[in-house]
Order: structure tokens, then sequence, then C-alpha cells
């Protein structure tokens, strides 16, 4: 559809009622937050599974934990690091994209 034929009140509808599903299915900001709210407690979460794996180790070393606890930790930091790198990656690339916008 051609941009002159777009109905902003429409585009604000379709976007207020995006919004409402996207929170009824656990999507976005938690409780309404803003986006750097829900940004700060992604990386607090990603930093506790990172340490959680690091104390299991630990603990592995100690004869305090089991090896498949040790295994599961681990492997949970790393889907978790490997998650946050993939969501830095596409931020950066979203960035970048604005810059490259004609004002």
């Amino acid at each position: 559809m051609p941009i002159d034929k777009l109905n902003p009140a429409a585009a604000a509808g379709v976007y207020a009622q995006t919004a409402k599903v996207a929170q009824g299915a656990g999507v976005g900001a938690p409780d309404g937050g803003s986006f750097g709210q829900m940004i700060k407690k992604a990386t607090v979460d990603a930093i506790e599974t990172v340490r959680a794996g690091e104390k299991m180790t630990a603990d592995a070393i100690l004869g305090k934990a089991e090896l498949t606890d040790v295994v599961e930790a681990m492997t949970q930091a790393e889907l978790t690091l490997d998650a946050t790198k993939v969501i830095r990656d596409q931020m950066i690339g979203a960035y970048q994209e604005i810059m490259r916008m004609p004002i």
C-alpha cells in the first residue's frame, strides 16, 4: 500500500492492539515497564545464570555437586551467553540501520 494511503489512526490502533496481545503473551517489557528496564532485568538474569554455572563448577571441584548438575548449569549458562550475544548483535545492527537512514 502506498504511504499516502495509510491512515495514521488505523496504524495507531493496530499498534495498540499488537501491544495488548504482546503483553498478554508475556512479550515485551514486564509490568508495562520501559524497554530499558526490560533489558536491565534480562542482563541481570543472564549474569545470575552464568554465576550459578560458575558456582556449580566450584561446588563440583569441592565434591559438593553431581556431574549432571554441573553439566546442566554450564549448558544453561552457555545458552544464556549465546542468546545475549545474538541480542547484542541484533541491537547493534538495528542501531546501525537507524544511523544510515536519511534525515
